[in-house]
């Protein structure tokens, strides 16, 4: 991209203020714009169109002299009238339009106009001045307005001019630095002002205009200016404003503002935060800004950043820890704790008292306001939003798993997870957690996590469940994670989030808390035979009665068989076989629970799945899904019969964390220490299973990508000696083999599950 002309760091070198004091000294220049003007012409200061750039000139002179650097001609005093320049104007407010549509579709010769002409120029600035609650400016930089005509009137205008200057969570989002940002930041531009008029009331209309305007901004920006601007910023007064006309224009809200102004110098924040907003008009514009791989929010792939010796940097680096010295240790951690995951600190420091002393003061560390389970995995989630950027869907899938601790006798603040045969009870955490996951079964990382420490409820709590507050029930735990799901839909209009529940999540409130916000789909399976509106008023009745749409092999694994535990019944041992599915859909309407009587009923698709011919002493497999996914063929209903087969990628990833990292076997005082270990294996465990399932799928990738090389030379004598391939350099499979035999075998799914390694469904029959 085209570097912008560094004025100030130009003439702030000392050979040219010297060259500055001279021209003072041997030239009568008759004023400022003159000695700018020479300026610009022997130095080059020129914008892309040829013209001089004046005003960068002279703003970098005044600020050298403020800071002693030459003595310029004092400047002249035009005689404008108090109060500084006034803007053109009408000799009346603009006419109202007349007979507006309800909807933007019916709206009559919707068109923006480019303001050219000085007439044009006027009605603007009466629209701003009388109608937007900034004003009609001014606008600084360079400036492209539009009004919004139809043929019932003038609807509104847009005016874009020059980004701010400074602008942190923007800056972080695209991902340069303060010289990168100096040198590019002219491709940037700000939507300034967007107005659509008071008394128009119309569905629609703003995102419209939006999407319309940025049509046509590059291209008007290019003829005015004679380059292309690659990304556009705005801000939303969050306190009148939702923004819900950005997101739905595929803007992206990426942070908020601190409160100051562009004139804030001593940082008075004296403005209203708001939200940011940003659209890119070139997708690869971190690229073609010579940004690295990764730079920012860019989007990346699953495996971007895991090889063995920077993974910990990229998914714990900068984790807001209150001390930059925490930080830097929790990336010490991670990375040798990941070489040992099964294993207590003291015996993957293998007698590195130093580091043992350093892993325990972060663990205990005092401040839990901020070492805290969210901090810690912060960098990681953000590194996680970025690989979900680059998907096209993404199923977020949520579920729970206890953690015992009942052999913690002394442990503080645990809660209560369970009783056994006897009645004593079992002392843990519940841990709820948020997966990303792609549409191939690649896990992208942990989205959300939360440890809590159930409680029983009071003898003296005589109300029913059903009339307990939601935020008191333990299943509001879903409700917050789809909730965090639906904040991050706006970093990423273009991925399409899918919240994938068992069916633990099959309760009213859920689906009314979709339905408040549809920005991410549903898929539950279905727990309750709810009451619906058509006949036969039971919801699994209705839709077994539906035609038959599709028919669906799947494997089921083998089951092995299990005697009688605690309250766990006896399980035989059943082998593996491929079930055939037949598929049936149907819209239906639920009708809300008796405490709920005062709702309206609500409109959902619901998919069944059932075994036709199941073997001789086997259940069949059935299935209900439940979803706000739009069912409209055969081919819809089986691929989210493929996307709810991936719901156990969590259980394996709670498995991972049990098994492969012993999170269970871990021993701190406080539950508050417990849950800080348990945050730095989340993110280990989330990368055993990735390589593991990466070396299943691509076991071509060369195993640089995930493994150092004192790992691989590791590997390699590991696999010389089992594989007796003394002679053959370790492929990255042999590598991924090697690595799970340090996790010890791999547990079967549970029975019925209708999932493979990669969870994938064969090929369906359609009806």
């Amino acid at each position: 991209m085209k570097l912008q002309n560094q004025i100030k760091r130009t003439l702030s070198k000392p050979e040219v203020i010297k060259h500055i004091r001279q021209l003072l000294e041997e030239r009568d220049f008759g004023s400022r714009s003159e000695l700018a003007d020479f300026l610009c012409g022997q130095l080059g200061f020129q914008d892309p169109r040829g013209q001089r750039q004046m005003g960068g000139c002279l703003k970098a002179l005044r600020e050298l002299e403020a800071k002693g650097k030459f003595q310029l001609p004092p400047p002249r005093v035009e005689n404008v009238e108090k109060g500084g320049p006034r803007p053109r104007r009408l000799a009346e407010p603009v006419a109202e339009p007349g007979a507006v549509p309800g909807a933007v579709g019916e709206i009559g010769g919707l068109e923006l106009i480019l303001v050219e002409e000085e007439s044009q120029m006027r009605i603007w600035n009466e629209l701003m001045i009388r109608e937007h609650p900034q004003g009609a400016g001014p606008l600084v930089g360079r400036q492209i307005r539009y009004l919004v005509g139809s043929a019932h009137g003038w609807l509104g205008a847009f005016g874009f001019a020059a980004p701010a200057l400074q602008l942190e969570e923007r800056d972080r989002w695209i991902g340069w630095n303060a010289e990168q940002r100096r040198a590019h930041l002219h491709g940037v531009v700000c939507l300034s002002r967007f107005l659509i008029r008071p008394s128009v009331a119309c569905r629609n209309l703003a995102s419209r205009l939006l999407s319309l305007s940025l049509e046509r901004l590059v291209e008007d920006f290019a003829r005015r200016y004679h380059y292309r601007p690659w990304l556009v910023e705005s801000f939303v007064d969050a306190s009148r404003f939702s923004g819900a006309c950005y997101r739905a224009a595929n803007w992206m809200r990426v942070g908020a503002t601190k409160g100051r102004g562009r004139q804030d110098r001593f940082t008075k924040r004296e403005k209203t935060i708001k939200d940011i907003y940003v659209y890119p008009l070139e997708e690869h514009f971190r690229d073609r800004l010579g940004l690295p791989k990764g730079a920012g929010w860019g989007p990346l792939g699953p495996g971007d950043g895991l090889d063995g010796e920077n993974w910990a940097k990229q998914e714990f680096g900068g984790a807001p820890l209150g001390d930059a010295r925490l930080s830097a240790r929790l990336m010490e951690i991670a990375a040798a704790k990941a070489e040992k995951p099964s294993r207590a600190f003291t015996g993957v420091a293998e007698g590195d008292w130093p580091a043992v002393k350093a892993y325990y003061r972060f663990i205990d560390h005092p401040d839990e306001e901020a070492v805290n389970m969210a901090h810690i995995l912060q960098p990681h989630r953000q590194r996680t939003v970025q690989r979900m950027k680059g998907q096209r869907t993404v199923l977020c899938i949520q579920d729970g798993s206890d953690l015992d601790y009942t052999s913690l006798a002394q442990c503080e603040g645990l809660g209560v997870i369970g009783t056994n045969q006897t009645s004593a009870q079992s002392r843990g955490l519940h841990l709820h957690s948020t997966l990303a996951v792609a549409p191939n079964g690649l896990p992208l990382g942990v989205l959300r996590a939360q440890c809590v420490a159930p409680e029983l409820k009071s003898p003296d709590d005589d109300r029913p469940s059903w009339a307990m507050p939601i935020e008191e029930k333990e299943t509001f735990c879903w409700i917050e994670s789809l909730r965090d799901t639906m904040d991050l839909a706006a970093q990423m209009p273009a991925t399409r989030l899918i919240n994938v529940c068992d069916r633990e999540a099959d309760f009213f409130e859920m689906f009314e808390e979709q339905q408040r916000n549809a920005c991410v789909d549903l898929l539950v399976r279905a727990h309750h035979n709810r009451g619906i509106l058509e006949e036969p008023g039971k919801l699994f009745e209705a839709v077994r009665q539906a035609p038959l749409q599709s028919k669906v092999q799947v494997p089921v694994p083998r089951q092995s068989a299990r005697p009688k535990l605690s309250k766990k019944k006896a399980r035989p041992k059943k082998l593996s076989r491929q079930a055939e599915l037949e598929v049936r859909y149907q819209w239906i309407e639920l009708r809300p629970p008796k405490y709920h009587s005062d709702k309206d009923p609500m409109g959902i698709w619901v998919i069944h799945a059932r075994e036709s011919s199941p073997p001789a002493g086997s259940d069949p497999v059935e299935w209900f899904l439940l979803t706000t996914v739009a069912i409209t063929s055969p081919e819809d209903a089986v691929q989210c019969l493929r996307w709810y087969c991936l719901r156990w990628r969590i259980e394996d990833f709670h498995r991972v964390l049990k098994s492969g990292c012993a999170i269970e076997q871990v021993a701190h005082d406080t539950a508050e220490r417990i849950r800080r270990a348990i945050a730095i294996n989340l993110v280990i465990a989330w990368r055993i299973m990735l390589m593991t399932l990466l070396g299943r799928q691509t076991p071509e990738l060369p195993p640089e990508v995930l493994f150092s090389n004192i790992e691989l030379q590791v590997l390699h004598a590991y696999a010389k000696k089992k594989l007796e391939a003394a002679c053959n350099p370790i492929r990255r499979s042999e590598a991924r083999r090697a690595h799970g035999r340090v996790l010890g075998p791999q547990k079967r799914s549970r029975a019925g599950s209708p999932v493979d390694v990669a969870g994938r469904l064969a090929t369906p029959t359609h009806v």
